[in-house]
């Protein structure tokens, strides 16, 4: 055969297969989402407009991922801020798991119930169950699961880190992630911040989670502080609280 449609064959095999490729990663990854309309939404409260200047919520949705559609778990919601969030996000199509501990928090599980009867909650499904068994036995193969600032309580909860993280990682599908964001404490400290400075050391997180598969794809920094001596409560500190994001992913 010619050399030269030989070469030609080979290019044009090779734009074939980028094509072909770029489209499986478009219908993959699809259109993307704006976060910040998400964000600036009309109908959220005043009140999480303000929680919004600390939070940078526009940020965390952006960083955790979560899209259109999606299957999401949002593990002790609180007053329910993350859970509208992440419901706004995966909109209609999506489905969203709100759980909160048998016994969590009256004012939190009140604001929550308040919370639940407005429009932006609609695909919000309630679970009270505990953290180590979140779900029914027949969800599974969620897409992600959001962790925000109460993995540190666990311990205070009488939770096993291992048997929890052992169970989150049963419930997300191959390729589905895991955002846990908390307080940051000293090197050394482990877990045992958390009843007292409700914080936890990040590479105690780290290690917890990759001991039972998870793998570390992400880190987001911007609610870090440099200034934070992570030696006070959350509550009482002075400056901002030095805080980390992590995103794991199950392996596919």
């Amino acid at each position: 055969m010619n050399p030269s449609l030989i070469k030609h064959n080979m290019i044009a095999a090779v734009l074939v297969a980028a094509a072909i490729l770029a489209g499986c990663t478009s219908m993959s990854n699809g259109p993307a989402v704006d976060y910040e309309a998400i964000v600036a939404a009309a109908d959220r409260s005043e009140a999480d407009r303000k929680n919004d200047i600390r939070r940078k919520p526009a940020q965390i949705l952006a960083f955790s991922g979560i899209r259109p559609g999606m299957k999401v778990l949002d593990l002790a919601t609180g007053g329910g801020y993350s859970t509208e969030l992440v419901a706004r996000t995966v909109g209609p199509t999506g489905v969203v798991y709100g759980q909160e501990g048998p016994n969590g928090p009256p004012g939190g599980l009140k604001a929550f119930a308040t919370r639940a009867t407005t429009p932006a909650m609609k695909g919000v499904i309630r679970l009270l169950r505990p953290f180590d068994d979140p779900v029914p036995a027949e969800v599974k193969d969620l897409d992600a699961i959001t962790f925000l600032f109460e993995y540190h309580e666990m311990p205070k909860a009488g939770i096993d880190f291992a048997k929890l993280n052992r169970r989150l990682f049963e419930i997300l599908k191959p390729g589905g992630v895991l955002i846990v964001a908390d307080h940051s404490a000293l090197p050394g400290v482990g877990g045992d911040a958390g009843p007292t400075l409700h914080r936890i050391e990040e590479a105690y997180v780290r290690r917890t989670l990759e001991a039972v598969g998870f793998t570390l794809i992400e880190e987001g920094n911007f609610l870090r502080n440099p200034a934070d001596k992570r030696d006070v409560t959350v509550f009482k500190n002075n400056v901002p609280n030095d805080e980390f994001f992590l995103k794991f992913q199950k392996p596919r």
